[in-house]
């Protein structure tokens, strides 16, 4: 890793070294690009054996991929496996009113497993040690951002290339520029206000309570969610034998479950959970988050991109969430190293349009998804509810569109960027 100088002129600068964002750097690296990424604090690099992070992501086929291909030597993803992941091979959903439950088992598609349990911080790690090997990228960290100036929108029909740079300053003084600034810096993005690109969406009213919790009986390497009124209860299995949750619920609910101390709050999880797996036995830390459903009014600028979060803010009731911003940092790494190819600029919005179009109507698809199954299963609506236990019901028993499903969910189609298909 070279050590940062006054002047810093990149090619791509990447603001927010999070798993997306590092993942990008990753898979742009090794193609004569100078790449530059900045954060406000490095990743967590140890911490006490049998600590689990509060923050987990169910990683798709797709996204393992995808870490499957970046790194030299060792990849990303078997840096992963030898940190820890947690493959699981069931899913079953079922919905507290009414009681109709679905089962998906990798089995009925060939497959080992439907995914793996990874902790955040495991993740970052993993890929922030992989940019520390690459002699083309260069981590400014830590630092914030300070000011960001970028070249106005050519008009219709204009010829020749986007001709200004993407000029950044950072809190300690420092100037940057770059042919391509992308922001990965998460769903309250600075880049993305600085660049004056709205959003739509709206704020659920719920939050998500996330803690680690010791099951009495084996979780059978099953991810286990049930549809509450007042939002869905995950247990996501992990190695050792306890489970990751995250519960979404209305402010109140939430408030309330919060300030329970942990005996109160394991006989609520045991009453919500209907005691699938004998009880739980021991709780640990627990944090809530807020959620929303969010959508920038555009991805890109001439010299700028959005991915991820920065871009997309989805409901965790699927756990999409991270491997939609997988998907985006493929296909931009696609986009720009054609772009490469071609001898186009990689600022210009002829390549930065290539990638909106490729990724904004599946993010906006996925979004719409969840944001129905969220409205469909919250409410006590009698009506709803006998659709929604006759929906599950019936795509339990048939099997084609059951196994369709399964697919998608993991990233088993074809329609997906190179770096993440088959």
């Amino acid at each position: 890793m070279k050590t940062p100088d006054t002047e810093l002129p990149f090619d791509l600068l990447i603001v927010g070294g999070g798993m997306v964002g590092a993942a990008l750097a990753a898979a742009c690296s090794g193609r004569g690009l100078r790449i530059g990424l900045t954060d406000a604090r490095a990743p967590q690099r140890d911490w006490p054996v049998g600590e689990i992070d509060l923050r987990v992501s169910a990683l798709s086929r797709a996204s393992q991929r995808l870490l499957e291909r970046l790194g030299q030597g060792p990849s990303v993803w078997e840096r992963i496996l030898q940190l820890g992941a947690s493959p699981y091979r069931d899913m079953r959903v079922w919905d507290a009113v009414g009681g109709a439950s679905i089962h998906f088992d990798s089995a009925d598609l060939g497959e080992p497993d439907l995914g793996h349990i990874v902790e955040n911080r495991v993740t970052q790690l993993a890929l922030w040690e992989c940019l520390e090997r690459s002699p083309d990228v260069q981590l400014l960290c830590p630092t914030r951002p300070a000011a960001l100036t970028l070249p106005q929108e050519r008009k219709e029909g204009a010829q020749g290339p986007v001709s200004d740079l993407a000029r950044l300053t950072l809190g300690d003084g420092r100037s940057l520029s770059a042919r391509l600034l992308i922001g990965a810096d998460g769903r309250d993005s600075w880049v993305r206000a600085q660049a004056g690109i709205g959003t739509s969406g709206w704020d659920y009213d719920q939050r998500a309570i996330v803690a680690t919790v010791q099951v009495s009986e084996s979780h059978q390497a099953t991810a286990w969610q049930r549809f509450l009124p007042t939002g869905p209860l995950a247990f996501l299995p992990l190695a050792d034998g306890r489970c990751s949750i995250v519960w979404s619920a209305t402010l109140d609910r939430a408030s309330t479950l919060m300030a329970l101390d942990d005996a109160a709050f394991r006989r609520e999880l045991e009453e919500a959970s209907q005691r699938r797996w004998g009880g739980v036995t021991a709780v640990g830390p627990r944090a809530a988050f807020p959620l929303r459903l969010q959508h920038a009014d555009s991805y890109v600028r001439p010299r700028l991109a959005l991915i991820g979060d920065a871009a997309h803010a989805i409901h965790p009731l699927a756990g999409q969430g991270v491997n939609l911003g997988f998907l985006d940092a493929a296909q931009l790494a696609e986009d720009l190293a054609e772009a490469q190819e071609r001898g186009r600029d990689l600022g210009g919005l002829w390549t930065l349009r290539r990638y909106e179009r490729a990724r904004r109507g599946d993010n906006l698809l996925m979004l719409g998804a969840m944001d129905g199954f969220k409205r469909l299963f919250s409410n006590r609506n009698p009506l709803l509810a006998a659709a929604r236990n006759l929906g599950l019901a019936a795509v339990d028993r048939l099997g084609p569109v059951k196994r369709h499903f399964m697919a998608e969910a993991l990233g088993l189609g074809g329609d997906l960027p190179r770096l993440a298909r088959r």
